[in-house]
């Protein structure tokens, strides 16, 4: 069902997967969606790293220039209101991102999955509602859905929308830290080997770590430390060449600098130190 203003549709389907990216877009083809999934369920980045669970009865916008990875469970059913991103941006007063419509954030959100609900029963009975009749409901639809999107700018205000990217960082960075703490001994480590093993660019793990205020390396770096003063606290007889090696350090006079940096104390002294007071006990 389409007018020259929108796309309502409605499809059922196993389960599958799909890739959105701004370099991918064909001209003419600049909409955002509207989507509320009725059956099945629907993971939003879903390698390592993602964490966005829609549910049946979720409403969420999605931005098709946005970078994302979808995947729809088996027998999943979504009804969908394509609009031209001009007109949602004009409707936001910025540029779309994806966002789940949560009633908390948005007011009218319940009435547009309703509506969509309705809309999507009337699109499977064709014989019992009129051309014209169909051309009205959709006109109100799409008027409904750009209402929608204003109390949601005007309710969540636009620095606090319940935005996917902040919850994606969470997600990357404790993909990114999990994979750091797993191969912690690997001498390989970079950030390539790391993003890799967080199922995303390197572009997106150094934004996961700076929206905390974190380096890749630094924390890598505080993960190795860490493990090598617990190692030396669990054992008297410890060779520091071989702990630093295990803990991922090429060069035992790298290790020794930055454990004084971080301890104040060289590790033999902190090794010492350590057991010396177990042994006062």
């Amino acid at each position: 069902m389409r007018s020259s203003a929108c796309i309502f549709g409605t499809k059922r389907s196993s389960a599958y997967e799909m890739r959105t990216d701004p370099k991918c877009v064909p001209p003419g083809e600049d909409m955002v969606v509207l989507s509320l999934l009725q059956a099945g369920n629907m993971r939003l980045n879903a390698g390592p790293g993602g964490n966005q669970h829609v549910k049946p009865g979720m409403l969420g916008l999605y931005a098709c220039q946005q970078e994302a990875h979808y995947l729809w469970s088996e027998n999943a059913r979504q009804t969908y209101l394509a609009l031209p991103r001009s007109a949602v941006t004009a409707a936001l007063g910025r540029e779309p991102s994806n966002v789940l419509m949560a009633q908390e954030r948005c007011a009218l959100a319940p009435a547009l999955a309703s509506q969509f609900g309705h809309l999507a029963l009337l699109a499977r009975r064709p014989d019992k509602v009129a051309a014209g009749e169909y051309a009205g409901m959709l006109d109100a639809t799409r008027a409904l859905a750009l209402l929608t999107l204003r109390n949601l700018a005007r309710q969540g205000d636009a620095a606090d929308l319940p935005d996917l990217s902040e919850s994606l960082h969470v997600g990357r960075h404790a993909a990114a830290v999990r994979f750091m703490e797993q191969n912690a001994h690997r001498h390989d480590l970079d950030a390539f080997v790391i993003a890799h093993g967080a199922g995303c660019s390197r572009t997106r793990l150094y934004e996961a770590f700076a929206a905390r205020g974190e380096t890749v390396m630094g924390s890598l770096r505080e993960i190795r430390l860490q493990r090598a003063r617990r190692l030396m606290e669990q054992d008297p007889v410890q060779h520091l060449g071989a702990l630093s090696w295990r803990c991922g350090f090429a060069h035992q006079s790298d290790f020794t600098k930055l454990f004084k940096a971080r301890f104040g104390m060289r590790p033999s002294e902190w090794h010492r130190q350590a057991w010396q007071g177990k042994q006062g006990r």
